[in-house]
């Protein structure tokens, strides 16, 4: 199994990013997938969630209405799109699907 996150950087405070995360080895479209991430110094959190068996999805409080996942099982991808972004938002962010976790990306937010 592989995961594998790209589309991190530096963004400025009020930009946006789009991460994806590339899934192999798997039958993809059989599971939830997720995206966590881990500030500095802070724990790893939930942020956003595709629940596959009801298409719905599920976000922290913290990114709701700012960010949006998505996914193309054509592609075997999962994607977040990141709006808005604030300081806070600063982690390497980390891609999970069955029982799995990619090797994370970092995303930073600062002017």
């Amino acid at each position: 199994v592989q995961l594998v996150e790209s589309g991190g950087g530096l963004v400025q405070p009020g930009g946006s990013l789009r991460l994806s995360c590339a899934a192999s080895g798997f039958t993809f479209s059989r599971y939830n997938m997720n995206w966590y991430r881990q500030g500095p110094g802070k724990e790893r959190e939930f942020v956003a969630g595709f629940i596959n068996r009801y298409g719905t999805t599920k976000y922290a409080d913290s990114v709701k209405g700012r960010f949006t996942i998505s996914r193309d099982n054509s592609k075997n991808t999962v994607y977040l799109e990141m709006n808005s972004l604030k300081p806070e938002d600063t982690a390497v962010y980390y891609c999970t699907a069955a029982g799995f976790t990619g090797q994370g990306i970092q995303v930073t937010v600062s002017s």
